[in-house]
Parts: C-alpha cells; structure tokens; sequence
C-alpha cells in the first residue's frame, strides 16, 4: 500500500475519532445539564445536613444510595467514605475522580432556605456546623458525573472510581482520616488507577469557569505549637518572674522576619501564621506557661525543611536570652498538591471542549491547602479550581472560605459534570 493511500486512511480515521469525540462530548453535555435541578437538590440537601471530618455518616449512605441505585459496585474506606466503582463496556485505563465531603465547625450566616442550623461536636465540644467550603458542591457534582457515566456504561472505555472521601479538613484529635488513610487502606489500588483528578468550588471565581495550574498548585501546610516556661509572678512585681507573654511578643515577631527576611520568596512563596495564643487567667498574674499555635505554608521541601530549622533556632535563642524554655513542635499535614505537569497540559483542550475555551485559563500559587495531594503523591494527578461565584459579582468582595459568610452559586454545577465526564472519556486517547 503506498504512502498516500496510508495517509488518507490515516487522516479518514483521525477525522472519525474528532466527530465521534465531538458526539461524544455533545451527548455528556445533553446529559450533564439535564440534571442541574438534581444537583441543586443534592447539593441543598448535604448542605443543609453537614457533618464533621470522620463523622459523616448520614452523608455516607445518602451517597451509598445513590450509587447503588445506579447499579455502581460500592466499597466503605476510611472509616465514613464510600468508594463506587463502574466498570465501562470498552477497554481502558482505570480513572479515579475525587470528592470531599466534610463540613466545618462554622456558624452560617445567612437567610437561605436552605441554610443549616446543625450542631456536631468537636474535640468534646457543642459546635455550629456547616459546609463553609464548598464540598457539599463537590459531592453533588460527583453523584452527578456517576449517574451521566452510568447511563453511558457500554461506551465508556476502562473503569471509573467515584472517590467520595471524608475529613479533608482534618480529622480530629489523633484520628487517622481523610485522602492519606484512603489511600493506606488501598482505594488507588484493586483495580490500580492510573490517575486521579479533582477539583475545589472556589467563592471568588465566576460560575463556570475552570482555573488550572502545572506543576505545584497548592501548598504545603504544617502545624506547630510552641510552649514557653517562663516564671510566674505578681503582674505588679514583673521583674520577679519570667514573662512568656512578652517573650511570645519578641517569637512572633521574630518568625515574621523568617518569612520577610531570610526566604527567597524569588523562589516561591512562604507563609507563617500564629493563629493561637492560651496564656494566664488573672490581669494580675504572670503566668509561668504560654502556648501558641499556627500554620506554615511552603510550595518548594528545601525551603520548607529551612523554615522548620530557623523556628526552633529563633524561639529557642529568644527564650533562653530571656531565661526561659522552649518546647516547638513541628507536625507535616498535607504535602504540596502537585499537579502532573504533562498530564494538565495534556487535558487542557479536554477542559476547553467540556466548557468552552473563554471559561478556561491558567491560575498560580495558591497558599491554600488541600489533602487530594496525597493522591498525587502515588499517581499522575490533577486538581482543578472551578468556579462558584454568581456572574455580574466582583472577586474582591466574595466571601471567604471557612467563614460564616462563604456563599456559592450551585446553578452551573453541570458545568463540573462535564468535566469529570470527558476526562474519562478522552483520558485514554491523550496524546
């Protein structure tokens, strides 16, 4: 057979491939928007039922209903989390899609019908609950792209896992829970995914549009707690103790300089936050003891080891030039979410296609942090912002994360539907 026959059945068969793609994608998108009033629905319902990190059991069989009702084979991992696996009529990969499903300890503020008026408790207190940070969003666009997939079975290629997972928060106390104990306890496993994605309803991007990054994404977030021994005395005689207070005042500002001064920020980013101060209980009274808390934020290991070493050398050295001890803790949380370089570039034209070109665009650092990256920390991974902020809003002025007054928009929830849904389709024909 000559070249130029070979060449025109090469290009008959990739012409045939784009259309039935294109078909293929139109039919996802018929599908994905038919369903918005459910995924409002599914949506509402989480959010007006929230649950604690590891204590997510109403929302467990909500989502276990679902998915058998599909006809999806299910698995319990990590305690509250489910697991739906889908087996495609053609051959193909294993694709795994991730959603969280844990609300937090917030008190909502608003005049929604469908606001929550839950109560859960933490770390053995009564506390408001509610999903402050999307993920309620999330679980509905899961549940939405398992029943599009489900429906479309015997042409789907390979297998899909509907990963529906507990505490990203946190779990609380010493609690194992969340992304790294679903993974311990195999879910990239039997059968092995050969890669995951997911993605983070954010309150300042407009409704429907896709934001992604190579390479690292989101970062690192560590814990410390520092206890300063000081000496306790009369606050009328000061002279007469140790006074950790004034000795936290002297750390803080000290750590800022870590960031401010001895980084190179050229580099990447860094941040360091106090969040928690618990010292004394008398105006009167130096206490001999503090203890503080908070977070540090890296995206690069070197610079995150160098910042570890220079809080314990700078608190140390402030408290003992003022006599007193030092007790630094240091606990790694989450790693940096690290999205497959190859891999993002390669599904940037499959986002565009899910929810046109003008709705995609390529974001930077975000000091934020989220547990997905102990997905990619075993497997080619991707986690995608998308957006949740009502057209004709301004980014300045949505309401944060984790507060009483974080709000989103669920009317475009196809739009995550689709995404889902034409990654595993097109997955196994990227270049």
């Amino acid at each position: 057979m000559n070249k130029r026959i070979l060449f025109f059945l090469g290009a008959g068969l990739l012409a045939s491939l784009v259309i039935c793609g294109q078909e293929k994608a139109a039919a996802i998108s018929k599908q994905a928007e038919a369903l918005q009033a459910k995924l409002s629905e599914w949506r509402r319902h989480i959010h007006q039922n929230p649950e604690l990190s590891n204590r997510e059991f109403k929302t467990q069989q909500y989502v276990l209903a679902h998915l058998k009702k599909l006809g999806i084979e299910t698995q319990l991992l990590a305690k509250t989390g489910v697991v739906g696996i889908l087996k495609g009529g053609k051959p193909g990969p294993v694709i795994a899609l991730r959603a969280d499903m844990d609300a937090l300890p917030v008190l909502e503020r608003n005049q929604l019908p469908f606001r929550s008026t839950a109560k859960g408790e933490y770390l053995g207190k009564e506390v408001p609950v509610m999903h402050a940070c999307g993920h309620d969003a999330h679980v509905a666009m899961l549940m939405g792209a398992a029943e599009v997939l489900a429906g479309m079975k015997a042409d789907m290629p390979g297998t899909v896992k509907f990963i529906f997972q507990p505490a990203e928060e946190g779990a609380p106390g010493d609690e194992e829970g969340g992304a790294e104990l679903m993974v311990k306890e195999g879910v990239l496993e039997h059968p092995k995914v050969a890669a995951v994605f997911g993605m983070h309803i954010e309150s300042w991007i407009e409704e429907g549009k896709v934001f992604y990054k190579p390479g690292p994404f989101m970062a690192a977030s560590d814990w410390f707690t520092i206890k300063i021994k000081g000496s306790q005395s009369h606050g009328a005689q000061p002279w007469k103790g140790v006074d950790p207070i004034a000795i936290s005042a002297q750390v803080i500002n000290a750590l800022q300089q870590i960031v401010s001064r001895q980084e190179d920020l050229t580099r990447a980013p860094v941040v360091l936050t106090v969040g928690k101060i618990n010292a004394g209980v008398r105006n009167n009274i130096i206490p001999e003891e503090l203890e503080m808390a908070g977070t540090i934020r890296t995206f690069d290991t070197a610079m995150q080891r160098d910042v570890h070493r220079r809080i314990r050398q700078i608190t140390e050295g402030i408290a003992a030039a003022n006599g007193a001890s030092a007790d630094i803790i240091i606990k790694n949380n989450t790693p940096v979410t690290y999205n497959n370089p190859e891999l993002t570039q390669k599904i940037v034209p499959v986002l565009e296609k899910a929810v046109g070109s003008q709705n995609v665009q390529e974001t930077s650092w975000v000091t934020g942090a989220e547990d997905f990256a102990f997905y990619g920390k075993n497997t080619p991974a991707v986690f995608l912002y998308y957006g949740g902020m009502p057209k004709g809003n301004e980014a300045a002025k949505a309401p944060p994360h984790h507060t009483p007054d974080f709000m989103i928009s669920d009317r475009m929830l196809y739009n995550g539907v689709k995404i889902f849904c034409n990654l595993v389709f097109d997955y196994a024909t990227l270049p």
